[in-house]
């Protein structure tokens, strides 16, 4: 039996967009025993989605923490592995190569020698992947439709058909957030047309989403009640969503809803948006700058024609 290695670190969206490269590397070794080498955050995704047999879980430790560097050098040795893919592709699992005695080496997919060539960088993640995999024979590479990812969401009784808001992202880019007030407005103008709001996010945005449900009293505030596998069993039933750029949205859009992704000039959407069958964006170098009623008539053409 071969066993191989399949690396991905994070984060959220990143490996979002890997999964559909996981769900192929499987098909393509049908009788392997594949191992992923992946961050604490992603260990359910790996033991739900069917495409792993082990999973060794990376603390990423720094390069002079010696004895985790040896210990993690055992695991990866030990392994045995024939194939490596790195999905990660960076300068820390180039260094993850060179822990492999040269007796060990395995045939590794991916920058072993470090940073990508500059033509991959400047390409959307799925589109990297799908790239490395084909050059490694490997085809027929789709965005994974999170099927798979299905957990009970009777609790919250929602009621169809309802459209998903993520109004929050990382506290460390406030400019990646259209503002909470215009948030508040559009989900008014949904609710109007007989859509129920369903607003999610972490804890962290509770105060965006207080906010919103301020302004919009029928919205269904689900903040910091949901896990990742909620998130994905509402999107396969919602009619729409709208948010911000930020990884929550790489869930619902690869699960198949229609949804609008908003970006400023900090991030660009050919390298960074959602992947999916029904995925808008928009994007203005300023987010404040963008009008509620421009967002509200795409949000309304696009969830009235599915």
């Amino acid at each position: 039996m071969e066993n191989i290695l399949v690396i991905k670190l994070s984060a959220l969206g990143d490996f979002v967009q890997a999964l559909g490269a996981m769900a192929a590397i499987r098909k393509h070794h049908p009788n392997a025993h594949i191992t992923l080498l992946t961050t604490k955050p992603f260990k359910e995704f790996a033991q739900k989605c069917g495409y792993f047999d082990d999973i060794i879980i990376d603390s990423r430790p720094k390069l002079f923490n010696i004895p985790a560097i040896i210990s993690l050098r055992k695991q990866l040795v030990s392994g045995g592995f024939a194939y490596v893919y790195d999905l990660q592709n960076n300068e820390r699992t180039s260094f993850y190569s060179k822990l492999f005695p040269k007796s060990k080496q395995p045939e590794w997919v991916g920058a072993k020698r470090g940073v990508m060539r500059k033509k991959k960088q400047t390409a959307h993640a799925f589109a990297r992947h799908k790239q490395a995999l084909e050059g490694a024979g490997i085809s027929d590479i789709e965005i994974d439709n999170l099927e798979w990812m299905k957990e009970d969401i009777s609790e919250f009784n929602l009621v169809s058909p309802y459209i998903m808001l993520v109004a929050g992202c990382a506290p460390q880019h406030p400019q990646k957030r259209w503002p909470k007030e215009k948030y508040g407005e559009l989900a008014c103008k949904l609710t109007d047309l007989g859509y129920q709001i369903v607003i999610i996010g972490t804890s962290d945005e509770e105060e965006v989403s207080a906010v919103i449900a301020k302004i919009c009293p029928q919205a269904v505030n689900l903040t910091g009640q949901t896990s990742l596998f909620q998130i994905a069993s509402m999107a396969h039933s919602a009619a729409g969503a709208v948010g911000n750029d930020t990884g929550p949205m790489h869930i619902i859009g690869a699960a198949g809803c229609p949804c609008i992704a908003l970006f400023s000039s900090s991030s660009d959407p050919a390298k960074h948006a959602p992947r999916g069958g029904d995925v808008f964006t928009i994007q203005r170098d300023d987010l404040n700058m963008l009008e509620v009623d421009e967002v509200f008539e795409i949000a309304k053409n696009i969830v009235i024609s599915v």
